[in-house]
């Protein structure tokens, strides 16, 4: 028999990155279409998969990317809130569905936002409504799967309840606290997903998802802090909160930056429960029930302990965020660049050297004046930016794509070179390039580059006055960079 194949979008997303490698396994094979294919430079499932670079805009690439595919799952959601969002999404939605009926695809896979009925939605809310109404018509049977706060190692609703419960001791929330929400565990989303593929050609519908519990948002909040061993929090209820200062709120006490929380925080005016279970006559429960909520919360905290975290929010792409690579420097040719370069020798092999330099950020910080980075990184949460806290996926190994605090990794030769983008905001494109290199005398060089294409005006008057601080700051990451990696090595052996 032929293997069916599957189109999925969203592969670089949180839910996509996981369903690749399910689909894979089931017996699928696996078409992803990307904008950013370098994203996928070091998963583990890169070389079993059809790559298709291209936008859910452009026609011909989804013209392209849907031929000969038996199922198209559409995981592809804007997370922005500025501009005409729900235009575009709509567009991409009769892009998809106008390529896959004349493709002549047998099932449409759709994960949307479970919500009540009311007119009252949010604007994402909305907008991920109508996506699902414009793929139910396309022609194509769709099931449009409904599901609410996803609970799970990395994904936004899940860190957002653990930030939020470890950062304070005392809870002053929206009165949205109160509003009964029935979580569901990414294990199971993904189950529903694969399962969606089998379904028989007659569903065309809509189906609520939902995990086993119906809770308040106070009662997940202290529902984790029993799993996480901490004490339960006081939660008060103020109605002066209104979503915008919410949103607010949670930019400022957590990594989630502005632009992730209000579509989270939009979502929970309303209550979000299970409205019907057909899903229930359609697909069985996995073996063993749902998973409650305090056990989904368990295993997202054991892969976190374990550095077991296959997607992130943290790799969401970031409203306003350059996403441009750095041109190679013969293009620089005509634009205005400032650099700040750095080489620093070290008796530490360059296998040392270049452990501290893909460990950097996160946990371990950057190495220079961390008062000054940490004021960065609130001035940044301040003005709606991803701030430092983003922190990062792994501990010890970086990938490309992955997120570094505010930067992004651009480009990564592990061994030898790392190059990061930045995602904070500032009047202009910036970059920071790391490299390790073996010196003759059997130590390392350390070079070190900070790139900056101002923007404006403003773009130079930035530079100019953050340029005492380089001086600082970048001198001293090369310094203590070194000289934790000669502070590391295993001592020569005697002569």
């Amino acid at each position: 028999m032929t293997a069916r194949r599957a189109l999925v979008t969203g592969a670089t997303g949180y839910i996509g990155g996981r369903l690749v490698p399910l689909l894979l396994d089931a017996g699928f094979e696996v078409t992803v279409l990307v904008r950013s294919p370098q994203k996928l430079t070091d998963v583990p499932w890169r070389d079993r998969v059809d790559i298709r670079v291209g936008d859910l805009a452009d026609a011909d690439a989804v013209d392209a990317a849907c031929a000969g595919i038996d199922v198209v799952y559409y995981l592809v959601h804007a997370m922005g809130s500025s501009g005409d969002f729900e235009q575009a999404e709509a567009r991409a939605a009769r892009t998809v569905a106008s390529a896959a009926a004349a493709a002549g695809v047998s099932r449409i896979v759709y994960l949307g936002g479970l919500h009540p009925d009311t007119e009252t939605l949010s604007r994402h809310l909305r907008s991920r409504a109508e996506v699902g109404r414009i793929l139910l018509a396309s022609g194509v049977p769709t099931a449009a799967l409904q599901a609410g706060v996803v609970i799970g190692s990395g994904s936004t609703s899940f860190e957002m309840i653990r930030h939020l419960t470890e950062v304070l001791p005392y809870m002053p929330a929206p009165k949205w606290v109160r509003n009964k929400i029935q979580p569901i565990a990414v294990r199971d989303v993904l189950y529903y997903l694969v399962a969606a593929a089998n379904l028989p050609d007659s569903v065309n519908r809509t189906f609520d998802i939902g995990g086993p519990d119906v809770l308040r948002y106070g009662q997940m909040m202290n529902g984790y802090a029993l799993e996480a061993g901490l004490r339960q929090r006081p939660i008060a209820a103020l109605p002066v909160l209104t979503p915008w200062l919410a949103s607010q709120w949670v930019n400022l006490v957590t990594p989630i930056p502005r632009n992730l929380a209000v579509p989270i925080i939009a979502s929970l005016q309303n209550d979000c429960v299970m409205g019907e279970h057909d899903i229930d006559g359609y697909i069985p429960v996995p073996d063993g029930g749902l998973t409650g909520y305090r056990t989904a919360v368990r295993l997202a905290l054991g892969r976190m302990r374990d550095g077991d975290v296959e997607t992130s929010w943290r790799n969401a792409s970031i409203e306003g965020a350059s996403s441009n690579p750095l041109p190679s420097d013969p293009e620089w040719a005509g634009h205005l660049v400032y650099t700040d370069v750095r080489a620093k020798h070290t008796d530490a092999a360059p296998a040392e050297l270049w452990r501290i330099i893909e460990g950097i950020g996160g946990d371990n910080g950057w190495y220079s004046f961390p008062l000054a980075w940490a004021v960065r990184g609130w001035a940044d949460k301040l003005v709606g930016g991803v701030g430092l806290r983003r922190g990062r996926r792994d501990a010890d190994r970086l990938h490309t794509g992955d997120v570094l605090d505010f930067w992004r990794v651009e480009s990564l030769e592990r061994g030898r070179f790392l190059r990061l983008r930045a995602e904070m905001r500032v009047p202009g494109r910036a970059w920071l390039e790391m490299t390790a290199e073996p010196a003759a005398d059997g130590g390392s060089v350390y070079r070190q580059r900070a790139v900056f294409f101002p923007r404006g005006l403003g773009g130079r008057l930035y530079w100019f006055s953050i340029l005492p601080f380089h001086g600082i700051v970048f001198s001293g990451m090369a310094n203590r960079i070194t000289a934790t990696a000669e502070a590391t090595s295993a001592p020569l052996p005697a002569r």
